[in-house]
């Protein structure tokens, strides 16, 4: 019979990208009983691809035409829903739409390069939030200061849903971010609005609209509410680049779906401002205390997840799902961890990233540090699209990849991209395997999630980034093809690979 040893030996490439060290004593715990120990060592044979050393890419360069995509309806059919993503258990789920979608006339190129500045813009606010250095804008004739600092940078967003305002119902575009707490929209009369998909919302022919008052608790709520001399409780959300929007505080009846929401506390703006790209407002996903997270808290039980998914690559919609039926029973969880100076973004520990099966020597635990002043850290986010490291963390795992996919042959940079490479021809090529190691969970990335295209010829690259600042990124072009499930009830953020499907 073959020893455990000899079967150590050689599956150590497979245990080696799980990261785990079997130590002496384990070895002579598997010499004495040593069939749960070969039985344990197989099973990992199964796993995905996170346990291999490469894994098969399948080039697809972008589109040089236009995209065609269908319209938009104002409502979610029930049919593209998986078993797990839907109605059966408490919650609702919707369809999700990506920026690009408004822009129809519009190469892929084109909005890949737009694509690149909104992220650029909104790095560097989500940086200096956390920094502690908002850099608030005043909006004229308000007489407050900025109540709501949000996290969107350019006010874009990058994905979309139909939710219903008011009663009866008007269907709007509505940005989702979990980068902001605030929710808001432009409503009528209109002192300065800017272009939107659908029509304005106007309060006057809505039954559930309702001003807050002044000096109550829910105005309070606000960091620094405003009034006017109608005792109407005032809000502001101001963004670094100038944008900003501001208005009455009030509550109002949100349609998603089949589902009513009741006494929605948000911003109804008549002074907005900013390149807002044809959505009406914005949905605030984050954990402060006026997201729509926490306000829905016991219809939605404080949980939500979402599943983007790669347009050039797939027919199949993004989705958003709120309530117990957005826990995927295939997660895996990592704690949130709690930044003391800014509750909005949701913070998460990486320990390492393992490139070709083995972790990256250059890269530690220290690199993503939220310390106890709240610098530093890693925090999961919807609306950047490029991964940002800061830079020793990220020239460490750039030079492991170079290294790993020295038989392909480089390209020219392209924009932040410093590793690119030239695939025009190919139709597979295989290129390491590249895992990020939370706290709990091990998040091994598809190849098309880490090496994309940027433009029609072949030209593929690296999609992670450095940074100066101290604040690490995870983005949506890595996130995408993951159920990533927010549990702030059980202070935690899941992972569910292929939870689109």
């Amino acid at each position: 019979m073959l020893s455990p040893l000899f079967i150590v030996s050689k599956l150590c490439t497979t245990c080696r990208s799980l990261s785990l060290s079997l130590s002496l004593s384990q070895t002579m715990v598997a010499k004495t009983s040593p069939f749960p120990f070969i039985f344990f060592l197989l099973t990992l044979l199964s796993l995905s691809t996170a346990f291999s050393d490469f894994q098969t890419l399948v080039p697809r360069p972008l589109p040089t035409s236009p995209s065609s995509l269908a319209p938009e309806s104002n409502q979610d059919s029930d049919s593209f829903f998986s078993s797990e993503a839907t109605e059966s258990e408490p919650g609702l789920a919707l369809h999700l739409h990506h920026l690009d979608s408004l822009s129809l006339s519009r190469t892929p190129e084109e909005l890949f390069h737009l694509r690149l500045q909104r992220d650029a813009l909104r790095v560097n606010k989500l940086s200096l939030l956390a920094a502690g250095s908002p850099n608030v804008s005043r909006a004229s004739g308000t007489g407050f200061s900025s109540s709501v600092i949000s996290g969107l940078a350019q006010g874009s967003g990058e994905y979309f849903t139909r939710i219903g305002v008011g009663t009866p119902p008007r269907y709007v575009y509505m940005v989702l971010d979990t980068g902001s707490d605030i929710v808001w929209l432009q409503c009528a009369p209109c002192k300065n609005c800017y272009s939107q998909t659908d029509p304005v919302f106007d309060p006057v022919k809505s039954g559930s609209f309702s001003k807050v008052l002044c000096r109550t608790p829910l105005c309070g709520r606000l960091e620094s509410p405003g009034c006017n001399q109608r005792q109407t409780c005032l809000y502001q959300v101001s963004y670094g680049d100038g944008s900003y929007t501001t208005g009455e505080f009030v509550t109002e009846t949100l349609t998603f779906r089949r589902t009513k929401v009741e006494r929605v506390a948000l911003g109804c703006g008549h002074d907005n401002e900013g390149l807002f790209v044809g959505a009406a407002g914005l949905l605030g996903l984050g954990r402060g205390g006026l997201s729509f997270p926490s306000q829905t808290g016991r219809t939605f039980n404080q949980k939500f997840s979402y599943c983007l998914v790669d347009r050039s690559a797939s027919s199949k919609p993004s989705f958003v799902v709120f309530g117990n039926s957005a826990v995927s029973r295939t997660a895996r969880f990592t704690p949130l961890l709690t930044n003391p100076r800014l509750d909005t973004f949701y913070y998460v520990e990486l320990l390492g990233i393992s490139v070709g099966g083995r972790p990256v020597s250059g890269i530690s635990p220290l690199h993503f540090k939220l310390d106890s002043t709240g610098n530093g850290g890693v925090i999961i986010d919807c609306g950047t699209s490029v991964t940002r490291l800061n830079r020793p963390a990220y020239i460490a795992l750039r030079d492991a990849f170079r290294a790993g996919a020295s038989s392909l042959k480089s390209a020219a940079e392209f924009s932040l991209f410093d590793t690119c490479y030239d695939l025009s021809g190919k139709t597979t090529v295989k290129v390491p395997t590249v895992v990020l190691h939370f706290r709990n969970a091990d998040v091994s990335l598809p190849a098309s999630n880490y090496l994309i295209p940027v433009d029609g010829s072949g030209r593929f690259c690296f999609a992670f980034a450095g940074t100066t600042s101290g604040l690490s990124i995870i983005g949506n072009i890595q996130q995408q093809g993951f159920r990533v499930v927010y549990d702030l009830a059980g202070s935690r953020v899941g992972f569910s690979p292929r939870g689109c499907a």
